[in-house]
């Protein structure tokens, strides 16, 4: 069958070639060992890493060769700096730290104007959050970043907040193939009743309970609107593991809520 060819930066999609992990340990040993050729194998090699993680920009509109060449900064880094000691795959310890280079790059290039003290405390946080992933596979909590860096947790939710990129009113947030549903027709309603308001806090309380593979699943299924195989590719597990951990936690909300 015929590959799809799709060229990026110059790099021709269809050939990319992808390493087994036997290859990858071979390769860092020889990189470490001071091969000059290994580390130019061993990005080549892992190039659709980069690729797979462009698909959570393409609604963005945002330049697609840029953001490939700046992945593909976050990728060298990440080779650098693996060491085969990590008891982690480096897939895992990779895509923390492609996806904060792309979003340094979006943030850096935002045409809304925020301080430069809240840009500083929020990159700290985010490197945290990156330190904390690639060591222990899951993201410091903004409590704990507070903590760190002894400011409040509403000081370090602010500042990443500030971060995030602006969207349009009529940004489409889920198709199922039917009718389109925009952002603006998910904007509460401010006339909604004190027993909505109860729901809502009741919700909350028992979506805390989820860890947060299970919350990201779930927002990411029934907020954003993706399909479970995407979401999968996203954390690099299967879609019957997805299936499993949404159908889990679906089931302990209900009876939270009874």
């Amino acid at each position: 069958m015929a590959r799809h060819k799709v060229d990026i930066s110059g790099v021709n999609t269809a050939n990319i070639k992808v390493l087994k992990k036997e290859e990858m340990d071979l390769l860092f040993r020889k990189m470490n060992n001071g091969d000059p050729f290994a580390r130019n194998d061993l990005i080549e090699g892992n190039l659709k890493l980069v690729l797979s993680i462009l698909r959570r920009f393409k609604s963005r509109g945002e330049n697609l060769d840029d953001l490939f060449q700046v992945g593909c900064v976050g990728l060298v880094k990440a080779i650098d700096n693996f060491d085969l000691c990590h008891e982690v795959k480096f897939s895992t310890y990779a895509v923390p730290m492609i996806l904060g280079e792309i979003r340094r790059y979006l943030r850096d290039n935002n045409s809304l104007r925020v301080s430069r003290s809240i840009k500083d405390l929020a990159y700290k946080a985010i490197r945290l959050k990156e330190e904390s992933y690639a060591e222990k596979g899951i993201e410091i909590s903004n409590d704990e970043i507070a903590k760190k860096l002894d400011v409040t947790p509403y000081e370090v939710t602010h500042a990443l907040d500030a971060l995030k990129e602006p969207i349009s009113m009529f940004e489409p947030i889920y198709n199922d193939g039917g009718d389109t549903i925009y952002l603006c027709d998910q904007i509460e309603d401010q006339k909604s009743s004190s027993k909505d308001f109860e729901i809502k806090l009741a919700l909350d309380e028992a979506l805390k309970t989820l860890d947060d593979r299970e919350q990201y699943i779930l927002d990411e299924r029934f907020i954003v609107g993706k399909t479970q195989m995407e979401v999968a590719d996203e954390l690099m597990i299967s879609q019957a593991q997805v299936s499993r951990l949404e159908k889990n936690a679906i089931l302990r909300l209900k009876k939270l809520l009874k």
